[in-house]
């Protein structure tokens, strides 16, 4: 299903939204709960027709991303105490701290056993940020390696995994071929963990984020959509 990106001004915004074409006989406009917006056009549809209904669409379009976006959640900022829920892979763990002369975190029953002789909210932080870090060098290969097979035979290499921390992306790959995981989905449900290395995957083929490279993904992964979904309310 071919598949673009389109913007369009607004009463001084812009509104993004995501252009497919297929068999059908009228045009819709939807807005996800993501605040995604979809345009689905019958084959050979006018560009120009679609955006002025986009524009004619525009303040019902706005308008339903503000009602959605009340209702994404809020993660409230971390204190680091006792009790206090953590995410690792989907679910939430809560924090039980213990005063020891070694520090240590496991994983136990629902649990983050954590023992340190500094129970301060900073060195609680730093060793569960070291904790999910171990994780993720663990994980993170084993879910590239998982994802990578049904690229193996498309002429691409392998890239190489980096795991660090980053404030506006959960992925990259650079032109040398450095795939960079955000340490954070650590935190995701395993199927948004898998979306974000094959959407990086798609870009060895596909650098940028035209119709080959949404078709190539909605080939690998016929559900992306749902998962990025996912991933974003878990992680917001």
């Amino acid at each position: 299903m071919p598949q673009t990106r389109r913007t369009i001004r607004y009463g001084g915004q812009s509104i993004a939204y995501r252009l497919t074409r297929s068999r059908r006989k009228s045009l819709e406009i939807a807005v996800h709960p993501d605040g995604e917006v979809v345009v689905k056009a019958p084959l050979g549809t006018d560009e120009s027709v679609v955006e002025q209904r986009v524009h004619k669409r525009a303040r019902w379009i706005s308008r339903q991303i503000l009602h959605f976006a009340q209702f994404e959640p809020r993660t409230p900022a971390r204190r680091f105490v006792g009790g206090e829920s953590h995410l690792y892979l989907g679910r939430k763990h809560r924090l039980k701290i213990t005063p020891s002369d070694t520090d240590g975190v496991s994983l136990q029953r629902g649990f983050f056993n954590i023992t340190a002789a500094d129970s301060s909210p900073e060195h609680i932080a730093a060793l569960l940020e070291k904790w999910y870090r171990h994780r993720a060098n663990v994980y993170f290969p084993q879910a590239l390696e998982e994802c990578w097979r049904p690229f193996r035979n498309k002429g691409v290499s392998k890239p190489v995994l980096k795991i660090r921390s980053m404030k506006t992306r959960w992925g990259s790959l650079s032109g040398k071929g450095v795939m960079t995981l955000n340490l954070e989905l650590i935190k995701a449900p395993g199927e948004c963990i898998e979306y974000v290395i094959i959407h990086e995957l798609c870009h060895l083929l596909h650098p940028h984020h035209g119709s080959a490279f949404y078709d190539l993904l909605e080939l690998s992964l016929p559900d992306w959509a749902e998962r990025k979904h996912k991933l974003e309310m878990t992680l917001s």
